[in-house]
């Protein structure tokens, strides 16, 4: 079969951390795109976020300029090594993992995605589009249709748009949708000097590196961010109600409601809760995980975590549409990989698509990128429920079989959380990249 060369468009459903990496990586290799973001512009809560070994690697062979400004926003750890404390018995160490050298480095959201909005043409990028309507004809480009009334085409569209994807819902229908993992978490980023400071309520070496805080139905997370003047805290806290009890006992009026037609949150999974609540789930804990929750403002932010574990789709593509990130495989933050994750989409997608020289070829590639993607994504969401239940004993939400004492077992802990970061830091994404490539050569040659 002959091919014919044409350059392919791409158009992108969501500016968050996937969609905005996508953009850089198919700007560096010189692909038409537009990205389509809901929102007035590029927008992160400002909260802390790592990014693992595995992520830094894919920022590289995506663009080394993504990863070099990723460098300079974030805050390097005091050790390299990321410790587990028994938070509620002895506040002795658990277990410590190697990072790698100033591995795991946190920072602040809106700092990193600011860093990155800069990399990103502003002539590729349109706000204030909410996608309402997705067609993929048998002949002709993909058509998008916006809630203001406007339409737009291109020969391959992705959806990068959250956990709450319109384009998974119009993709796959409202039955794939996110859901209620029993666990919700406080975020708040606090001062590192100062009277009521980290480093006064906590001391130099807690403050200064990371750390979690484990025990029965909740644990804690803390590590520098900001360059050393700030701590970001993340206290997650397991929730046997079934989503949506009025009789919850956060005080926040976040609730979830799904359109019957289309399966879509209102996105109302976030609100302000009450620090007196944390208090008295920690109120039999240790010293040093009480005073975490004490830095949590008074009405902190509370997110309560959803995910694709029960109402997985399929596939990551249909057609010449495919999802990317939490709108494909939406994982909680236990493992610290979600956005990791969404970066190596990105890069196979970037990988693939700069293969495609004819838009009659991009149902091939994406096909490509789903192959290579399904199997590693879905397992993280498996992963991750799995790593909670270590966290939290066991506590609320737990996954079948869990034992609250693996948790406690110093040698069962360790080689538990071991083998699945190692899993997620230690991947060939060389040879992912490989793999999708020589996957869209076998569908180019079957043609």
């Amino acid at each position: 079969m002959t091919i014919q060369t044409s350059p392919i468009h791409v158009a992108i459903v969501g500016g968050g951390i996937t969609g905005l990496v996508l953009a850089i990586g198919l700007r560096a290799r010189g692909i038409s795109h537009t990205l389509y973001e809901r929102a007035a512009g590029f927008s992160e809560y400002g909260a802390g976020i790592g990014f693992s070994p595995n992520a830094e690697v894919a920022m590289t062979l995506i663009d080394p300029q993504l990863h070099a400004v990723f460098k300079q926003a974030v805050t390097p750890n005091g050790l390299d090594y990321f410790q587990w404390i028994d938070g509620f018995t002895t506040d002795d160490q658990i277990f410590q993992l190697y990072l790698g050298k100033d591995g795991f480095q946190g920072g602040r959201r809106s700092e990193i995605l600011g860093a990155w909005a800069a990399l990103v043409e502003p002539a590729n990028v349109q706000f204030g589009k909410e996608v309402v309507a997705v067609i993929d004809p048998k002949n002709g480009p993909v058509s998008l249709s916006f809630a203001d009334g406007t339409t737009a085409t291109a020969d391959v569209v992705i959806g990068a748009d959250g956990v709450w994807s319109r384009m998974r819902t119009l993709l796959f229908g409202p039955e794939f949708r996110a859901s209620y993992t029993h666990k919700y978490c406080f975020r708040a980023v606090v001062p590192m000097d100062g009277p009521g400071g980290a480093v006064a309520a906590l001391g130099q070496a807690r403050a200064s590196s990371r750390y979690m805080y484990n025990g029965p139905g909740a644990h804690a997370i803390t590590y520098p961010v900001a360059k050393g003047a700030m701590l970001n805290v993340l206290v997650v806290i397991g929730d046997d109600k079934p989503w949506g009890d009025a009789t919850r006992a956060s005080g926040s009026n976040d609730e979830q409601k799904v359109s019957a037609d289309t399966g879509v949150a209102n996105r109302q999974t976030t609100g302000k809760g009450r620090r007196a609540d944390a208090e008295a789930v920690f109120a039999g804990w240790q010293s040093t995980p009480r005073a975490v929750v004490g830095l949590l403002p008074e009405a902190p932010d509370r997110w309560s975590i959803f995910d694709m574990l029960e109402h997985p789709v399929p596939t990551y593509n249909r057609g010449r549409v495919a999802l990317a990130g939490d709108a494909a495989h939406a994982a909680g933050p236990h493992l610290g990989s979600g956005a990791g994750f969404g970066i190596e989409d990105a890069l196979a997608l970037s990988t693939v698509l700069a293969e495609v020289n004819n838009p009659a070829m991009v149902d091939s590639a994406l096909s490509a990128y789903s192959k290579v993607r399904y199997e590693r994504t879905q397992w993280l969401v498996r992963a991750t429920r799995e790593a909670v239940d270590l966290f939290q004993w066991a506590g609320p939400g737990a996954q079948p079989g869990a034992d609250p004492k693996h948790g406690q077992d110093p040698a069962v802990f360790g080689p538990e959380i071991t083998w699945r970061f190692h899993t997620i830091w230690k991947y060939d994404l060389e040879r992912m990249q490989a793999e999708v490539r020589a996957l869209y050569e076998a569908a180019l040659g079957a043609r």
